[in-house]
């Protein structure tokens, strides 16, 4: 018996692709792969936004490459944590200091690995009310 029998036929669906491609989610393989995250990886646009994007009054003095490293790399770390410890589940939870106009802030972030499109692990950084 399939899916389709069970609950009848699919009336909506939106891939990770289409996530993508409208903008809800931002694609950051190339810097995940340079921090050893081997899975297809992206950040929430609010992630984005919040934490990657720099405020105007920053703009000259930091770039969003580098604060995209801060935050990739401090999710590798604590997936490695979590590994090193035996407690790597679905969700991992990691922080990073964020500097913003009016100073620092630190956000509180997660890391989770689900199925993606066709159903192969997949990472993505967020906020936990992203979810």
């Amino acid at each position: 018996m399939d899916a389709n029998e069970t609950f009848g036929p699919t009336v909506y669906s939106y891939s990770r692709a289409q996530a993508i491609e409208d903008g809800f989610l931002v694609d950051v393989s190339a810097t995940a792969r340079e921090a050893w995250i081997k899975l297809p990886t992206v950040v929430t646009r609010h992630v984005w936004n919040e934490c990657v994007e720099v405020p105007e009054k920053l703009k000259g003095q930091q770039d969003e490459a580098g604060r995209l490293r801060d935050v990739v790399n401090m999710a590798a770390l604590a997936l490695r944590a979590a590994v090193a410890v035996d407690h790597l589940t679905d969700r991992t939870a990691f922080s990073v200091r964020v500097r913003k106009a009016g100073g620092h802030r630190r956000e509180q972030l997660v890391a989770v690995v689900g199925p993606g499109d066709t159903a192969q692990p997949v990472l993505t950084l967020m906020y936990p009310e992203d979810d």
